[in-house]
């Protein structure tokens, strides 16, 4: 569903910017199948589950930026995605605060599992948010760029997130500071870290 909601944030920010063909692909309707991409639903997640890592799932909605109305535009439609990942794991993290105050969550697996949720939904904007070709973080950046900036960004874009994923799995200080600057933001707007690190070794057990 947080997949569903993310691709559906920039298909509507590109919808009342411009490009209103993406109501007739289908990408106004949070059909997952609408937003299914063969390399980042289904390769990537595989790589990260044989590194032992968290597959999560990738989409894709194809926006055609010529019809957007200007630059701006153009970047809100590329945060809308991230944007939407971290709305929706502050509204986790307060549904836990609110539901299960106190030590209650911890005898709740519901509250276990949606604060892991929560905190996954903070990797995603996190990871979605940084200036790398082929993230939409790049995307926020990419209008405002000169000409040459665009162009190498386009030759590298088809390699440089597997070059970004490689270098957080092979190198343990990158790693290590981006989980850190996640735990960071789901501290930040309130979610409890043993929580979530209990619906994690749940669901570490539960996939072995």
């Amino acid at each position: 569903m947080s997949l569903c909601l993310h691709e559906f944030g920039h298909a509507a920010v590109a919808y009342k910017g411009g490009d209103t063909a993406v109501r007739a692909k289908g990408y106004l309707t949070l059909d997952i199948r609408r937003y299914t991409d063969p390399v980042l639903s289904l390769v990537l997640p595989l790589v990260f589950l044989v590194f032992g890592g968290i597959p999560l799932p990738g989409g894709a909605v194809w926006i055609n930026h010529h019809a957007l109305r200007n630059r701006k535009v153009q970047s809100l439609v590329s945060l809308a995605g991230p944007v939407s990942n971290l709305l929706i794991g502050i509204l986790l993290t307060i549904g836990v605060r609110l539901a299960y105050p106190g030590i209650d969550g911890l005898f709740s697996p519901l509250a276990q599992g949606l604060s892991f949720l929560a905190l996954l939904q903070m990797l995603a904007f996190l990871l979605n948010i940084l200036p790398v070709p082929g993230l939409d973080g790049f995307g926020v950046i990419e209008p405002w760029l000169s000409y040459e900036a665009r162009r190498f960004a386009a030759q590298v874009r088809p390699w440089a997130p597997f070059l970004l994923f490689a270098l957080m799995i092979a190198f343990q200080p990158f790693r290590n500071a981006f989980f850190g600057a996640a735990n960071h933001i789901f501290d930040t707007f309130g979610g409890n870290d043993l929580l979530s690190s209990i619906g994690y070794s749940n669901f570490e057990f539960w996939r072995r």
